[in-house]
């Protein structure tokens, strides 16, 4: 049986008031479901992330939050990777987990910021007086400066009011903003970020050097085992001695924008939604002014390939970036340029327009429109360098075609992305997926926990990616199954799903205890979830939104029973014990500005 009444909304006062909302819904369940196999396992998932990350911090962290290992500046190890191994645990935090999740998180994210203030190079000259400034990296490729940022740029999920977040909210965005004198990374009359290296001390406007990026030197042998592979610091240096040309834009730059959203997501200020679009929309004109291809150099005067000796795909990860490895002692592909997509998405998260996608798909065809054949097959480019296109593989260039499907859900969009099998369990064409995937995230905790019981690093030869091996937060298979969302890529996303949970008894983000929720289907204006309480002895009640942000809103809702007309970004639901539901949410997507406001 489910009942309908209507509650009034209420805000937090330190957040600017929104659009006016009808009277959100509320629907109680109160029929009987016994407890799927998918509900027992999403709780037991939520369960056992928690005391595996416990584990993990307990092995990894000190009591400041400091990570213990050696401090290094650099792409092959560097701060970034510091705090990269608490990636996830906001997404942990924002799904239900315990508090302590989120706790852990907190330390360890103020910790890594003292750390690395403190922790200075000798030779690297704009690391010297620390490896951060005013909290931020002082000036470093948006590669890594996006993975070291991944955590914080998803923390407003929980705790959106923390003084001290919203502080850096606005001051890191400040930095892109001309904002801060002393980073004047941006240049509003070209539109352009004006080096590959950024950050709170400025842009680095010389040619890199391999010391720039390898660090301070360091003693490898019988001591470290190196990400890339290196074997020496020799090595090192070898590997970034062509990583030179960084001056001008890169479109790595565009993961830049996310500190943008997040602050026009916690304050509403218009300027910071107008920076991200006027960049944005400077970087889709170079695109369709380069004939369908985004240009991987744009000069200090603006123009297309301007520090590059004018071409189109140069500069340091570029279409062109083609160097030597020492570990493989080969020449590998490091082209970069599809980081620049998380910059589209956010724009499009702000205005829900097609045009910001559009131009991705219309360069995933014009590259795969200078395919060849060879002995019979078909091949297409992922490079292009001074003698054209190269890297011909049998796989299609289909850069972000997943992005794109999930955020339209078109069948013209789908149909470029060819076996996911999650997309395919939405069709109702993989029943078993929520099933296998929970469990296979169940298996890698085990494994992970396992890994890092066996470890044998000490603090004094242990560098701070090596913990990353042993990060047991598993939540691909909770943010796609509860949330109908899309797993943010470590790089400085935030998170773009079509239900987000809260728990207005602990007034918290994510599922209540006991609560379990089964996205099975969406279409491009609906979603349909399974809620039940596993609990036989007492009632749950949450509140649904639509969108991570409250950026869509429901039209109407439906649950055993004729659908109901909502006009609001939140529905209530009261689960009696042991009761559950499926539940058919029709929405308008993208019809409210994204917010970090909780509903109440």
């Amino acid at each position: 049986m489910t009942r309908l009444r209507f509650l009034p909304i209420f805000l937090l006062i330190v957040f600017p008031a929104s659009s006016a909302h009808a009277a959100e819904p509320t629907i109680s369940i109160d029929t009987p479901m016994s407890p799927p196999a998918w509900a027992l396992l999403e709780r037991e998932l939520l369960r056992a992330n928690a005391e595996a990350c416990r584990e993990f911090f307990a092995k990894y962290f000190d009591e400041r939050g400091w990570l213990l290992c050696v401090e290094r500046w650099g792409g092959d190890d560097g701060p970034d990777d510091a705090i990269e191994n608490c990636n996830d645990w906001p997404l942990l935090s924002a799904l239900g987990a315990p508090d302590v999740v989120q706790e852990m998180t907190k330390k360890a994210w103020e910790g890594h910021l003292r750390q690395y203030t403190l922790a200075k190079t000798v030779d690297v000259p704009f690391a010297r007086d620390g490896m951060y400034y005013k909290e931020f990296p002082v000036m470093f490729d948006w590669l890594h400066n996006g993975e070291g940022l991944t955590v914080f740029n998803l923390m407003g999920l929980n705790d959106p009011v923390e003084a001290r977040f919203q502080q850096r909210v606005r001051r890191y965005a400040g930095f892109y903003l001309g904002e801060d004198p002393g980073a004047p990374n941006y240049d509003a009359r070209y539109k352009i970020i004006k080096s590959l290296f950024n950050g709170s001390r400025g842009p680095l406007l010389r040619k890199a050097t391999a010391l720039d990026w390898a660090g301070d030197p360091i003693e490898v042998e019988n001591r470290f085992r190196l990400g890339h592979g290196e074997k020496s610091y020799a090595e090192m240096i070898e590997h970034f001695k062509d990583y030179n040309d960084i001056v001008g834009d890169h479109p790595s730059n565009l993961l830049t924008t996310s500190l943008a959203l997040n602050a026009y997501m916690l304050t509403h200020e218009v300027k910071y939604k107008k920076w991200l679009l006027d960049y944005v929309d400077a970087w889709r004109e170079r695109t369709i002014a380069n004939k369908g291809i985004i240009p991987t150099n744009i000069g200090l005067d603006g123009t297309i390939g301007g520090a590059a000796g004018g071409k189109w795909y140069g500069g340091v990860y570029g279409w062109g970036f083609s160097v030597y490895d020492p570990a493989s002692k080969k020449v590998v592909n490091r082209n970069q340029q599809y980081q620049g997509f998380i910059g589209f998405m956010n724009a499009y998260m702000l205005t829900g327009d097609d045009r910001y996608l559009d131009v991705w798909r219309k360069q995933i065809d014009a590259v795969n429109a200078n395919q060849k054949q060879v002995d019979g097959k078909t091949m297409y480019p992922h490079m292009y360098g001074d003698q054209g296109w190269y890297d011909y593989t049998p796989q299609k260039y289909d850069s972000h075609a997943f992005d794109i499907a999930y955020l339209t859900l078109q069948p013209a969009d789908v149909a470029r992305v060819a076996g996911n099998a999650w997309l395919e369990f939405l069709a109702s064409k993989q029943p078993a997926y929520a099933e296998s995937v929970l469990r296979r995230d169940l298996a890698r905790i085990r494994e992970r926990v396992a890994g890092m019981r066996n470890d044998p690093t000490t603090p004094d030869t242990r560098l701070a990616d090596d913990p990353m091996a042993f990060n047991p937060a598993s939540v691909q298979s909770l943010v796609e199954l509860t949330l109908g969302g899309m797993m943010p890529v470590h790089n400085s996303s935030v998170l773009n799903c079509r239900l987000r949970y809260f728990d207005p008894a602990a007034r918290r983000a994510g599922l209540p205890p006991d609560v379990a929720a089964l996205v099975d289907s969406m279409t491009a204006d609906s979603a349909t979830v399974t809620l039940v309480n596993v609990n036989q002895l007492e009632s749950r009640t949450l509140i649904i939104q639509a969108g991570g942000y409250a950026e869509h809103e429901f039209v109407s809702v439906n649950a055993d029973g004729p659908a109901i007309p909502a006009k609001s970004p939140h529905v209530t639901v009261h689960l009696s014990p042991g009761a559950g539901a499926r539940v058919t949410l029709q929405m308008r997507r993208y019809a409210n500005q994204p917010t970090m406001r909780f509903p109440w």
